[in-house]
């Protein structure tokens, strides 16, 4: 059997009930195992899940009535009648998402599967209120045209940004006059004047992490650690299978966390961008903007690789201290550069968790992420599908 299969990992799955009352529940459970594998059949629901088989062909009729899954070619060959695999219908929901970020930002549209339809993309000295919803004013006919889509096929929208935009403006040469306007600015309020749709806001980094539960297919670990390597440091937390965004939105902002290095104590003076940016600077080297998707990463070394070292070495600190409180099963590691950069880093971090000293801690499965550099605005619409269409663990567990 394929370990990957939805009877291999049936006991990560939270059951269902043959009770009416929770169909929604019912239904969000079985999108979430065809999202997760791709394709299911109704065995399969049925082994994974516990409903009985009734109750599952009611829910595949239901999801099949309202567009959210579709019929695969059936399965021939085995005893009885061929099964049918039901698999996700991209094209039952489709969401904008705007990211802003401390240097780009991003307006897209995204389908049910995470597919981008279209895009924009800036890169900005630093953000301001104005220029953000100047930049979403200027490009979102365009953009809602070339995804061949109008307003009133688009399901809801999702805003992605970092929390405190007004922090740390020196590091990134950023007017703190300017960046104080976010303070007291309400960007969902305004956006909310324009357009009629549901909008959800979220820390970027948070985002991101959900667009890898969502999207990335992460129903292997139901507690792991996401790290978002982009200007500064960011990241997640999944428990039990959801993304846990704590009290106040921003559980898994690692920049802060203490690390034992004589370069910097903070986790965001070395897993950053705008660090490799301050490194090359000081190497008086000609630095190309490593914000543009384009540019060759080769140009950077070698301080990019010295960048690497000292990024995987203070990861591997924060995640030991992250581990002492929470026994995490797994680590994604992801960020804003290109997949080669992205693999080198998590390889480095391997050998850093090797070396350094876990006792008292049980080392995690490390794995790198899916998406890269565009988990923040698939992040916005990953919000709207988790929210909608999923099962969010920890709010039941909060409600119970």
């Amino acid at each position: 059997m394929n370990n990957n299969s939805p009877q291999a990992q049936q006991s990560s799955y939270q059951k269902g009930s043959n009770q009416v009352a929770i169909r929604s529940y019912n239904e969000r459970l079985v999108l979430q195992l065809i999202r997760d594998h791709g394709a299911v059949t109704k065995a399969e629901a049925t082994r994974a899940t516990g409903l009985s088989p009734n109750a599952i062909s009611t829910i595949f009729r239901s999801l099949e009535a309202d567009g959210f899954v579709l019929r695969n070619e059936p399965i021939r060959g085995r005893i009885g009648q061929p099964s049918t695999p039901m698999s996700i219908n991209p094209d039952v929901r489709y969401y904008v998402s705007l990211a802003i970020g401390r240097k780009s930002m991003e307006l897209a549209v995204i389908d049910f599967m995470g597919r981008i339809k279209a895009s924009r993309r800036i890169i900005i000295p630093y953000p301001t209120p104005q220029l953000a919803l100047s930049f979403f004013n200027d490009n979102l006919t365009g953009l809602l045209r070339s995804a061949k889509q109008k307003r009133s096929t688009i399901a809801g929208m999702g805003v992605t940004m970092p929390f405190e935009l007004w922090s740390w403006t020196s590091e990134f040469g950023a007017p703190p006059e300017e960046m104080d306007a976010w303070r007291e600015f309400d960007l969902v309020a305004a956006l909310q004047e324009l357009v009629p749709w549901e909008i959800l806001f979220e820390n970027d980094a948070t985002a991101a992490c959900r667009a890898e539960l969502v999207f990335g297919s992460r129903s292997q670990f139901q507690d792991w650690i996401y790290f978002f390597v982009g200007t500064f440091i960011g990241g997640g937390i999944v428990l039990n299978g959801s993304v846990f965004s704590g009290r106040k939105g921003n559980a898994g902002g690692f920049g802060p966390m203490r690390v034992p290095d004589k370069e910097g104590d903070r986790l965001v003076d070395h897993a950053s961008l705008i660090v490799l940016e301050h490194m090359l600077t000081t190497e008086k080297l000609d630095m190309p903007d490593i914000h543009d998707e384009s540019i060759d990463w080769e140009r950077l070394e070698p301080v990019l690789s010295n960048w690497i070292v000292r990024a995987a070495r203070n990861l591997a600190h924060a995640t030991v201290s992250a581990l002492a409180v929470i026994d995490f099963e797994g680590v994604v590691i992801d960020g804003a550069f290109p997949e080669t950069i992205r693999t080198r880093l998590v390889e480095e971090f391997r050998h850093q968790m090797d070396i350094i000293d876990l006792q008292g801690v049980t080392m995690p499965d490390i794995d790198a992420g899916h998406i890269g550099r565009k988990a923040r605005v698939l992040g916005g619409a990953a919000r709207l599908i988790n929210q909608n269409h999923m099962i969010d663990q920890n709010t039941l567990l909060r409600s119970v």
